[in-house]
């Protein structure tokens, strides 16, 4: 039987034909759906976990007691998670450990372009990259299949365009694979410096014998076509390569780390003129050079953005270049907070009050865009209260009462934690916004320890985010409603004043979760005297006109924050 499925899809189906017990991930795009769908089957123990490291240290622990285990994350989340994953590249596993990475070339929801096969060379572990999503389900199996013939964990490298990308997909069974013995083992699983001065002997002797083992592996093939061309490529530049340059001999590429040395040189000899096409680093191009090999590419596309079948077809075929993604005339459309968003308020309040704003990663972030304009910084997750606190210590109190941290719910649990430690440890004075939603928003709405609710939807323990800041010491810990504009502004000026450290919860759930109970608004033509005051919260549903605002029925939810800025009583609700 065959299915459409999205290439996160077909890596959950992987996971589950692979026979895994158990998969932890946080949510990330483009990885997201991954273990959304794993949750699906029933035979998995799936989890969101706080944050990456802790979805590998789960992973880790399951493998090494005999279970096949599974983590998913984003390029980025690969960074939180470097400090179990480059130690478990010397312990091992004992069952299968596979862990995919989504990059993100062009930076459609992401803040740089990292490319995990540097990760994965680093760590000396290997890493294997599909196409398709027959090939995400295929390699995943593949992976386990090395991960335990190699005693090491395994990344599969997936890209935007291969995790949202639909194709068929032969669907197959579960194999039901029994617990491995778990044995005590110390050398092995216990990073004293004593055993892993041995273990990472191991560690260089098993990435030779992959390499000698790369250039036989199925996964990576030769198409033979003309050999005046050869394109050595892989992931969904394969795709573009086949697509833009039809008559070119192909070698593609599924273990991506190490390289079949072996086969690439075999290939080169063949082909006439060499080219690489890669997604982002010269990461290929890099080391068959260093073969003494000639070979270009990187020369010709560039490292950043992603590639496509009109880029590659212009610069390797000399076709026409390919014209302007915008079409002209059209305006641009950045992204906007939802109609009825709780962020909103809470934005335009920080704007009034001119405070400096550290922001993190999450719905918020789009706070930083005009009309609201209220973010000054946002690096990573849980940057925004360490970076706060720095401002603090570098330039003083006065800078700290005019400067805020700015987070979500689901960032806080991920990363807040230990930087408000710090700021109470460190006898820090500033304020910390938690913008308290209920969801982990950007990435789809799925669930975190301070809403209460599991991967499932099931209730469980919740996080008590105000014991939890008082246990730390914080000195003041309010909640807010960042629709009441007027007591969110007493709240802040009065917290922002304070000579310590305090915390502000603006709690409200998101409007996609939980519908504002308010009738649409419409504008009194009469009252309306154009002033522009609604127009500072960037709602989308409100539009300027000749003759004044007018509010889109279909978009607006009703939740009266534009009635709080009017000061001509112009907003109302319909009868």
């Amino acid at each position: 039987m065959k299915k459409l499925l999205l290439g996160n899809e077909a890596i959950a189906r992987g996971v589950y034909e692979a026979g895994v017990r158990v998969s932890s991930a946080y949510p990330g795009t483009p990885s997201t759906e991954i273990n959304e769908t794993i949750a699906t089957y029933p035979e998995i123990y799936s989890e969101w976990a706080p944050n990456e490291k802790v979805a590998v240290e789960v992973a880790l622990g399951a493998a090494v007691s005999g279970a096949r285990s599974f983590a998913c994350m984003k390029h980025v989340g690969l960074n939180v998670a470097a400090d179990p994953y480059y130690t478990a590249s010397y312990t091992g596993v004992n069952a299968g450990m596979v862990i995919v990475v989504a990059d993100d070339p062009g930076m459609h929801s992401s803040q740089d372009e990292q490319d995990t096969r540097m990760i994965a060379k680093s760590a000396h572990t290997p890493c294997i990259e599909p196409s398709n999503s027959q090939e995400c389900k295929d390699f995943i199996k593949a992976a386990y299949e090395i991960s335990e013939e190699y005693d090491t964990p395994v990344i599969v490298r997936i890209t935007t365009r291969v995790a949202h990308a639909r194709t068929l997909v032969e669907i197959g069974e579960r194999d039901e694979l029994p617990l491995r013995e778990y044995k005590r083992n110390i050398k092995k699983f216990v990073s004293m410096p004593t055993n892993m001065i041995g273990r990472h002997v191991y560690v260089e002797e098993r990435e030779r014998k992959l390499t000698e083992a790369a250039s036989g592996l199925s996964i990576n093939r030769i198409e033979w076509a003309d050999k005046k061309v050869g394109v050595i490529t892989s992931g969904a530049a394969y795709n573009y390569v086949k697509e833009a340059m039809p008559t070119a001999s192909v070698l593609k590429l599924g273990l991506v780390y190490p390289l079949p040395r072996r086969m690439i040189e075999e290939f080169a000899q063949q082909v006439e003129t060499l080219y690489v096409i890669e997604d982002m680093e010269p990461f290929f191009e890099e080391t068959i050079k260093a073969w003494g090999i000639p070979c270009s590419g990187k020369d010709r596309t560039g490292v950043q953005g992603e590639l496509f079948a009109r880029k590659i077809s212009a610069k390797f075929c000399d076709d026409d270049e390919p014209g302007p993604m915008n079409t002209p005339g059209i305006p641009n459309r950045p992204p906007v907070l939802c109609p009825g968003c709780p962020h909103r308020g809470l934005y335009y309040v920080l704007g009034k009050l001119k405070l400096t704003v550290c922001s993190d990663i999450g719905c918020y972030t789009l706070g930083a865009l005009p009309p609201l304009s209220g973010v000054d910084t946002c690096v990573c997750m849980g940057a925004s209260i360490g970076m706060a606190h720095g401002m603090e210590k570098a330039r003083g109190t006065e800078q700290a009462k005019k400067t805020v941290a700015v987070l979500g719910d689901s960032t806080f649990c991920h990363s807040g934690l230990t930087g408000l430690l710090n700021m109470a440890y460190n006898r820090s004075v500033g304020t910390v916004i938690i913008a308290d939603n209920s969801i982990t928003g950007m990435t789809g709405h799925q669930n975190n320890p301070a809403n209460g609710l599991d991967i499932h939807g099931e209730p469980t323990t919740q996080l008590d985010i105000v014991k939890l800041c008082e246990s730390m010491g914080v000195a003041s810990v309010r909640i807010v409603d960042p629709f009441d504009v007027k007591e969110l502004e007493k709240v802040l000026r009065e917290e922002t004043a304070r000579d310590g450290l305090s915390v502000v919860i603006s709690r409200r759930p998101c409007a996609l979760i939980v519908k504002q109970p308010g009738i649409p608004f419409i504008s009194d033509p009469d009252k309306c005297k154009n002033c522009g005051m609604c127009m500072k919260i960037g709602c989308p549903a409100i539009r300027k006109t000749e003759t004044g605002v007018a509010i889109d029925p279909t978009q607006c939810v009703g939740c009266g924050l534009c009635q709080q800025l009017c000061p001509f009583g112009a907003l109302h609700t319909e009868k």
